[in-house]
């Protein structure tokens, strides 16, 4: 059986968002990344946030990066990325859903996702079988079954079916995988043979 291997790397499309109790608007409100570092110096210590603004009514909420840091501690290359607001910086800080969480308290997650795709081995043209290798770049409430259906163009009955056959593995964590949230490091084998749209399942894990 020829196999076509694929590598996903899967990242959050939108940052998540903290519950936060807006003194405004009254009662807790998402609050969404600005994009923008607030860095206070006071002397030789130096004090970053990440600024939030309420999505009702603006109010400000400062997500904690620095605290009280002597100058000399932080890399030259750092201070100057978060005090001209470096975008790729922004973003991990804006993406660290743990981070967040452990400020916040509670946070919003998006299940929308971008997909880039990398073919490893295997050629479209002879392969009868799919086997994709999943790396996550943050954290998503997406479900596995889910991801596989919307980007395989298969409905979740379907890989329920080709579960019961045995002709879905996953591993490390077998079936129970699928009703769970993506997460970083699985490995997803489909076998394909016999399936009359089995050539349209493979170029879609390669678009």
């Amino acid at each position: 059986m020829s196999t076509l291997r694929v590598h996903w790397t899967i990242a959050p499309a939108i940052a998540p968002r903290p519950l936060i109790s807006c003194n405004r608007c009254g009662g807790a409100k998402p609050y969404r990344c600005g994009g923008k570092f607030r860095v206070n110096a006071n002397g030789k210590r130096i004090d970053v946030w990440l600024i939030y603004r309420c999505v009702g009514c603006d109010n400000a909420w400062n997500f904690t990066i620095l605290e009280r840091r002597n100058r000399r501690d932080i890399e030259p290359v750092l201070l100057a990325a978060l005090e001209s607001n470096d975008p790729a910086l922004v973003r991990r800080f804006a993406f660290d859903a743990a981070a967040l969480r452990d400020r916040a308290g509670r946070i919003e997650e998006s299940p929308d996702v971008t997909v880039r795709r990398e073919p490893l081995d295997g050629e479209l043209g002879r392969a009868t079988a799919l086997a994709l290798e999943l790396r996550l770049e943050g954290t998503t409430p997406l479900r596995l079954d889910r991801l596989l259906a919307g980007e395989l163009g298969l409905s979740r009955s379907r890989l329920q079916a080709l579960d019961n056959r045995r002709r879905l593995t996953i591993e490390p964590d077998g079936a129970k995988a699928l009703r769970k949230p993506v997460r970083d490091g699985l490995a997803v084998r489909i076998d394909l043979a016999g399936e009359a749209d089995y050539r349209a399942i493979l170029s879609a894990a390669c678009r």
